[in-house]
């Protein structure tokens, strides 16, 4: 299977904006759906935002950031976005809503188009049932924030998942500059099954007293040489995110070790979220 031509990302929130991105850059015509104008508009706003920095700092010419702009179309719907070749999801951490969203791809994109969820944590197989006998082109395509600085992606098949859906992902991968490494399709995949644990741990150390927030996070820089401690990761992260993804770790693999801090429940009830709110485990500029 030759690479795709054009893209559709299902999505302008960070991952999605930050997907399309780095799929301009390489050369691919980008669809950049949502259905809200105004997440298009700071979509568009962050991708001028970050071509113009590259352009300051001397990683690409003028006529290199203006042309991947001029390759990002920004459309509120599916059938907008018909002719892309292959089609990635990144909509909310949420079974539902990505199920809903297949089922429309499905209708939405040539039989031909793979369909590549960028989710955390939630079953490509679960996902895979909207779309039917279509299943073979449904794969898990997980991207890390910030997606044009981070090089991993997460490939992970579904049951039904084809070896020909599967090389393709990893070609295309490979094509935006990323470093594709493959996962089973099993809860939290290997980065989230690891991680989220870590991070709700800290959260319960926060909150039997063992140590204040920074010091935890410092203890685990500097003793694991960790970039950064936990709780400033799961601000960067979204606390709601977190919270999701443990949920969904807790559901799959019914262990009550991975249930939510409490705490960690408390501070996404009262909305704070971490850095997109302005607050989380700390404050943070807006």
């Amino acid at each position: 299977m030759s690479l795709p031509r054009s893209i559709a990302v299902i999505g302008a929130g960070t991952m999605g904006s930050g997907i399309a991105l780095v799929a301009a850059r390489s050369g691919l015509d980008v669809f950049q759906v949502d259905v809200a104008p105004a997440q298009l508009d700071r979509a568009k706003a962050y991708h001028r935002k970050t071509v113009d920095r590259d352009v300051e700092k001397g990683r690409a010419t003028r006529e290199e950031a203006d042309a991947a702009l001029g390759r990002i179309r920004y459309v509120e719907t599916m059938g907008d976005a018909r002719a892309a070749e292959f089609a990635v999801e990144a909509a909310t951490e949420n079974a539902e809503v990505k199920r809903a969203l297949f089922a429309r791809m499905k209708e939405s994109f040539s039989p031909a188009a793979i369909l590549a969820t960028n989710t955390s944590s939630i079953s490509i197989t679960d996902i895979a049932r909207s779309v039917g006998d279509g299943a073979d082109r449904v794969i898990g395509m997980h991207f890390f924030n910030p997606v044009p600085v981070m090089k991993l992606v997460e490939v992970i098949k579904g049951l039904a998942t084809s070896a020909a859906t599967t090389a393709a992902t990893i070609e295309l991968a490979k094509a935006l500059g990323k470093t594709p490494i493959p996962a089973n399709d099993r809860a939290g995949f290997v980065s989230n099954r690891v991680l989220m644990p870590m991070i709700n741990e800290a959260f319960h150390a926060w909150m039997e007293g063992v140590a204040a927030p920074a010091d935890i996070d410092e203890i685990m820089k500097l003793g694991c040489n960790f970039p950064m401690g936990p709780l400033r990761l799961a601000d960067f992260i979204g606390l709601d995110v977190c919270h999701d993804i443990m949920m969904v770790l807790h559901r799959e693999l019914g262990d009550p070790k991975y249930f939510p801090c409490p705490l960690l429940r408390q501070l996404v009830q009262a909305g704070r979220l971490g850095d997109k709110s302005g607050q989380g485990v700390f404050e943070h500029a807006r």
